[in-house]
């Protein structure tokens, strides 16, 4: 256990980075703009806790490259990650060149991850498994986004997405996958259409994902404190997820069993055998 404060007090178990599961990957800056000395704060208070970082919408494309690398390198010497987000989508529209550029920028300026997201473009399943070798090639590490909610990704109204209809989940099983097996690292599962954007939760779609796949291969964007509090009530505080930055603390708390709201209360537990 990372050395804290108040540690006599026992507290639910949890792994030492680098860590397996129980990831918790937060937003850089998108919602909220950010630099390194917010960053450094958050790293000085709540940083064993952090395991990456991901740039959201493209910010990244909105800033120095020297900010971006700053941003990077104070991540890495924390044990962080860093990831680009799933801005990818919109690269694959100007052909491979810019493909190829991008992830060599990306390497150039310290990421470690690409996120592959297709939420708003349709994408065959064998060019997303192209793009995961060639970010492998590139000596980076690939996390496909995938979903069952078409146009996921960019704050569309819920009934605008309710009239796309959703995909099955056997389909999302069959690409992540394929995607593992041709070397992708992990999976990131969108949340609209699951527990984001709907009138009622597909905890099922879940269910489905986890047993396919296994807590170790997904991560699952938890948009709202009710829905990290679901995951973890419901498949315990080793599950992988990625919120808000601002949100940290609070899904820390829930991890360890050292609060909780009534539901949760003194009900999050982890075994580790001596």
């Amino acid at each position: 256990m990372s050395d804290t404060a108040f540690a006599f007090v026992p507290r639910a178990a949890r792994s030492l980075k680098p860590r397996r599961t129980g990831l918790t990957e937060i937003r850089g800056p998108y919602y909220s703009a950010f630099g390194p000395r917010h960053l450094a704060d958050l790293f000085e208070t709540v940083g064993a806790w952090i395991d990456g970082i991901k740039y959201a919408g493209g910010s990244f494309a909105l800033m120095p490259p020297e900010a971006v690398k700053s941003i990077n390198k104070l991540a890495h010497e924390h044990g962080v990650y860093v990831s680009t987000g799933g801005w990818i989508e919109n690269v694959l529209r100007f052909g491979s060149e810019t493909v190829n550029r991008y992830l060599e920028e990306a390497r150039n300026l310290g990421f470690d991850v690409v996120e592959l997201s297709a939420g708003f473009i349709s994408l065959p399943n064998d060019s997303l498994l192209r793009l995961v070798e060639m970010v492998k090639k590139a000596g980076l590490k690939a996390k496909p986004e995938l979903g069952i909610q078409f146009g996921a990704g960019g704050a569309t109204a819920a009934e605008e997405l309710a009239s796309e209809g959703t995909k099955d989940v056997g389909w999302l099983i069959a690409q992540a996958t394929r995607a593992l097996d041709a070397g992708a690292d992990i999976i990131m599962i969108e949340s609209e259409g699951i527990t984001e954007s709907v009138t009622t939760w597909r905890t099922e779609v879940v269910a489905r994902i986890i047993d396919a796949l296994g807590l170790d291969k997904a991560m699952f964007e938890a948009a709202e404190p009710a829905v990290f509090e679901w995951y973890i009530k419901n498949y315990g505080n080793e599950v992988n997820l990625f919120v808000d930055h601002s949100q940290i603390v609070q899904l820390e708390c829930l991890r360890a069993g050292i609060w909780g709201t009534k539901s949760t209360w003194g009900r999050i537990l982890n075994f580790s055998a001596a």
